[in-house]
């Protein structure tokens, strides 16, 4: 073996590279080993829109590029007016590296403080932006999103089924838990509020008494006795109720050992929402309703919730999606993501979910639109016996069928058409 003196080490250092390890060299392998360096960096050249109504108003966004590569994403349930923020954000995007995709979200955030990029709207146009981005670095790069998250922890994603019942004793509902069954979920949920319940008193406060109590009871028990034994059940309150009314359901419901109960008051009062989850052994839900981390922070630190449900089509996109979910992380919470978005919607979504360790279950809430569903991009179904399977196809892995979607195209709006000025 030949020792080197470190003098002599540092001398060889300061030599020209020779041979195969001379710069032209190693710039050249580099070239031939990675796809991105053989072509001329990538430009924005537009941002598109298109917007369709199926479970309530969902944006989708197309990004554009120089050298023909485009990224999909999706906004949801906030999405009224994202056409048009969209639109104004293309100035911050056209000419820009899109490979970029934390620094394009930043700036354009901190460039709407005063326009309530707090939140909301301008968020949700950003989240459907956000994703976009990612899917066209995704292509770009030749690698699927979750690469580009830090790699995955599971090759599939748990769903459950959000059975959208009004009345979980009527034929409808014998109709659709043997579907769901039959589809392989391991969990679905139901909801409990029934604004037309006759028992009500008062049509405006939601101060429940016995007999509607007594309803919801009875709704969570004939589901219970209809699904299997191993498949979970999740209710959703849907946040209309007071905290009283909370307390005394999430009493009720105790024996029947719920996944969660979800939005049980509003999310606005985080000291409310405390005391409703220390109140009850039944797991306590929220989070679709709230922004960014900044949304989280005291929900977590005043352990509110047992488990959040970000919606990544509206709280921020992909990046602040994972970063909600190791924030949560840090106070042993895990995450089940809002989902009521297409396939693309749900794809995105997925890749957050397989990227982070403490992903619990995603929603899916289509069960009213089967052929739509089925048909909404290229690869037909991409929910298999209660599971999305990851690829390692780039970007997001789907592409819209337009021809199916556009079924679904909002009267009198544009379809993907340029908003060059």
């Amino acid at each position: 073996m030949i020792l080197l003196s470190r003098r002599t080490m540092l001398k060889n250092a300061a030599l020209p590279f020779t041979g195969t390890f001379a710069l032209p060299t190693l710039a050249a392998a580099v070239q031939d080993v990675s796809t991105p360096y053989q072509r001329p960096k990538l430009k924005i050249t537009d941002v598109r829109t298109a917007q369709v109504r199926v479970h309530g108003l969902q944006t989708h966004v197309r990004i554009y590029t120089d050298q023909g590569l485009y990224g999909q994403g999706e906004s949801t349930d906030a999405a009224v007016g994202t056409a048009s923020l969209v639109s104004q954000f293309r100035r911050f995007l056209v000419g820009q590296d899109p490979l970029n995709v934390d620094a394009l979200w930043e700036r354009i955030r901190v460039s709407g403080i005063f326009a309530g990029a707090q939140g909301g709207q301008y968020i949700t146009a950003l989240s459907g932006l956000e994703i976009a981005l990612w899917d066209l670095a995704g292509k770009a790069l030749g690698l699927p999103v979750y690469q580009l998250l830090g790699g995955k922890f599971r090759d599939r994603v748990r769903i459950y089924c959000d059975s959208d019942m009004d009345d979980p004793l009527s034929p409808e509902s014998a109709r659709k838990l043997s579907w769901i069954k039959d589809q392989g979920f391991t969990a679905m949920k139901i909801d409990l509020d029934d604004a037309t319940d006759p028992n009500r008193f008062d049509r405006v406060n939601w101060t429940a008494n016995n007999a509607e109590v007594d309803r919801m009871v009875s709704w969570v028990k004939h589901v219970r006795e209809s699904i299997p034994k191993e498949m979970e059940l999740a209710c959703d309150m849907h946040g209309r109720y007071d905290a009283g009314t909370a307390k005394r359901v999430a009493k009720e419901l105790e024996p029947f050992r719920l996944l969660w109960l979800e939005e049980v008051v509003p999310p606005e009062n985080i000291d409310a929402m405390a005391d409703i989850r220390h109140s009850t052994a039944t797991p306590i839900a929220t989070g679709e309703n709230l922004y960014m981390r900044w949304g989280y922070r005291e929900l977590l630190q005043k352990n509110a919730v047992d488990i959040i449900q970000p919606d990544i089509q509206k709280t921020g996109g992909l990046s602040e999606g994972r970063k909600i979910a190791n924030l949560a992380q840090t106070y042993y919470v895990p995450v089940a993501p809002h989902c009521v978005v297409s396939p693309i919607g749900m794809m995105s979504s997925a890749h957050v979910c397989a990227s982070v360790p403490n992903f619990l279950v995603c929603e899916w809430h289509w069960i009213n639109f089967p052929d739509l569903w089925k048909g909404w991009v290229k690869e037909g179904e991409i929910i298999q016996k209660g599971y999305v399977t990851l690829t390692d196809k780039s970007g997001l892995g789907i592409d819209m069928n337009e021809e199916v979607a556009r079924k679904a195209q909002v009267p009198g709006t544009t379809w993907f058409e340029s908003n060059k000025a």
